[in-house]
């Protein structure tokens, strides 16, 4: 897939930049170039409690990198078994073991609260926290003109 270059658009765009850097990582491929892979499921898991599912079969905990930067979900895993492998002989070789990088583009309050590994399955828990001033909030009305008072 060839790929675009946004570079006219940073110049005369100001506060645009991070839509920029969306539409240029849509376009994007992983160094393997399957972006298909490791499979994943996102499931909304409550109000504002959210869970990342990766399928990593043959990966231990060392073999895997879970980090956030700019907004930007990053997992990565390199395979240690793979120098072990390269002296074995396989018939058929159908679980993949090579290494990868998936990246999550995250919305604005996203917070890593966990990460596991279980069963070959890396679970990410992401919670949504909207800091107080931000949230909404009710003001009430009242039938009675606010008066100000200035203090002397």
């Amino acid at each position: 897939m060839t790929r675009l270059d946004l570079t006219p658009f940073y110049r005369s765009a100001i506060g645009f930049d991070r839509m920029a850097n969306l539409v240029d990582n849509l376009f994007q491929t992983s160094e393997t170039g399957n972006t298909n892979w490791p499979p994943y499921n996102i499931e909304k898991i409550g109000e504002t409690d959210y869970r990342i599912t990766m399928a990593v079969a043959g990966f231990f905990e060392e073999d895997l990198d879970v980090t956030i930067h700019e907004g930007t979900l990053i997992v990565t895993g390199q395979n240690s078994q793979e120098t072990i492998d390269e002296e074995k002989t396989y018939l058929y070789r159908g679980i993949a073991g090579r290494q990868f990088e998936r990246r999550f583009q995250l919305a604005d309050f996203i917070e890593i609260k966990s990460a596991s590994l279980q069963n070959g399955l890396l679970h990410i828990n992401l919670k949504r926290e909207v800091p107080e001033q931000m949230k909404p909030r009710k003001i009430n009305i009242s039938s009675q003109p606010a008066h100000d008072k200035t203090i002397n």
